[in-house]
């Protein structure tokens, strides 16, 4: 198999186990913003947010070397359960420590609460390295299909406990507790995982070189947290709980956005980091960015265009002020795209130090915004913030790359690219059916235009498909 045909065929199998998630919690968000209250709802966006800052920290990011080195060693049973077995010895214990200290250190008043929130960040460690590790191991269908299991049983008992019973933000946690239990068994049961796990096997050799090559990672996912978490506990703090509600419903369109180039993003690390040594990798990296580029401003331009749509069916409740925020944060989420592509890139050459320090580069610029402006322009600050410093780390990337890994960038395309998407952000903040309807020409035309030899492509292959199957 090619390795165009290989990244694809990745790229949709993780799509299902990562987009359909991710609609999932747009589908539940109806409900959480009428049943939760916007204390609730915001407490919520803060746990999720202190995750994403304990995880990395206390699991050391080896959950990325998990992925990174069992892709090395697929062909060596022996060096798959060592790595395997280090891993999970290792995370293990790490996940009985946090929630026992977070017990004890969260500032929530309801016992049951603290319990439930302890428990989200337990199976939220063991639940992401599996999933890592199931990665490493090449088994993306498991992958996908336990995500998918978690989305239906999440939402499931949301739809009962939170709209049923009225439970609030209990409910929900222990929704997500259920859920995350549910998709880790999936990933240990039909995979064997345990035949690869020893504690014979652990070694302190694998651990001290994995951990050589993850704990860069920890500065970069904090620099990530600050980029895109720090908004809102700034807003948070100056503001109150209600605005962090408001703005954290503003990301939810624009994080469909992120979720759709992820699910890319994370095919695309496996296939550059198989493809790093060969002769045409320059020539490879460069038509991929290209497509890859095409296709995110494809995506980008319709996503815009039937934002006033997604808006008015999935909002309810008082957050007419996050509409606003949607036009800035677009393009700050295409230039997070970008970014991530060279982080792929970053990944295949293992140079996780560069990785850290361009995203640290750009957090400190990103809080230094945020805590200037945020009493001058509310929740403005956190909107161009975000757009201004993935702009930096896109950019400062693609330099910074190219000093090892030499590629070629159609500049041209580049910027009426950005001058469309621009365009129709200001179009956007007209928001009445004229200008919707123009942006929404202006959407799916520029797509088709920017796509027309991809989707040419696509539809050849779904043709010859055909055809095929009726001759035989």
């Amino acid at each position: 198999m090619s390795r165009e045909k290989e990244l694809a065929k990745n790229t949709f199998i993780i799509a299902l186990g990562t987009f359909l998630p991710k609609l999932t919690t747009l589908v539940t968000l109806p409900i959480l913003t009428a049943y939760l209250t916007k204390a609730e709802y915001g407490t919520f966006d803060l746990l999720s947010t202190l995750v994403s800052v304990v995880l990395p920290v206390a699991t050391l990011k080896i959950e990325a070397a998990a992925f990174r080195f069992l892709i090395d060693c697929r062909d060596s049973k022996e060096k798959t359960a060592s790595i395997v077995s280090t891993i999970l010895t290792f995370l293990v214990p790490v996940s009985v420590v946090v929630i026992i200290l977070l017990f004890f250190v969260m500032p929530l008043d309801s016992v049951l609460t603290r319990v439930l929130a302890s428990l989200y960040f337990f199976f939220d460690i063991l639940y992401l390295g599996i999933q890592q590790i199931i990665r490493g191991l090449s088994k993306n269908a498991i992958y996908s299909f336990s995500a998918i299991l978690y989305s239906v049983i999440n939402m499931g008992l949301i739809v009962a406990l939170v709209a049923g019973m009225n439970k609030g933000l209990d409910g929900l946690l222990a929704s997500m507790c259920v859920a995350q239990f549910a998709a880790i068994l999936v990933l240990i049961i039909p995979t064997r995982l345990h035949r690869y796990y020893s504690f014979r096997s652990f070694s302190g050799s694998s651990l001290k070189e994995m951990l050589g090559y993850s704990w860069p990672m920890i500065p970069n996912a904090l620099a990530m947290w600050v980029m895109n978490l720090s908004d809102r506990l700034i807003i948070t703090a100056v503001m109150g709980v209600e605005a962090n509600a408001v703005y954290a419903v503003a990301n939810k369109i624009p994080n469909l956005f992120t979720t759709l180039q992820g699910t890319y993003i994370f095919a695309w690390q496996e296939n550059a980091s198989l493809s790093v040594g060969d002769k045409d990798s320059s020539d490879y990296y460069s038509k991929v960015f290209d497509t890859t580029f095409s296709l995110l401003v494809g995506m980008m331009t319709v996503l815009i265009a039937v934002t006033p749509i997604i808006f008015a069916v999935l909002i309810r409740g008082d957050y007419q002020e996050a509409y606003f925020q949607m036009p800035i944060l677009f393009g700050g989420m295409l230039f997070s795209a970008i970014a991530s592509f060279m982080g792929g890139i970053y990944v295949a050459h293992k140079k996780t130090k560069s990785v850290g320090i361009t995203t640290m580069a750009s957090a400190a610029m990103n809080f230094i915004i945020n805590l200037t402006t945020v009493r001058a322009i509310g929740l403005y600050a956190g909107s161009i913030s975000t757009l201004i410093s993935f702009m930096f780390l896109a950019f400062f990337r693609m330099y910074n790359v190219s000093k090892f890994q030499p590629m070629k960038y159609k500049y041209a395309k580049m910027l009426l690219s950005f001058a469309v998407i621009g365009g129709m952000c200001v179009l956007s903040y007209i928001n009445d059916l004229s200008t919707n309807i123009i942006n929404f020409v202006i959407g799916i035309v520029f797509a088709v235009a920017l796509n027309r030899k991809f989707i040419k492509s696509v539809l050849q292959a779904i043709v010859k498909k055909i055809r095929g199957k009726r001759t035989n």
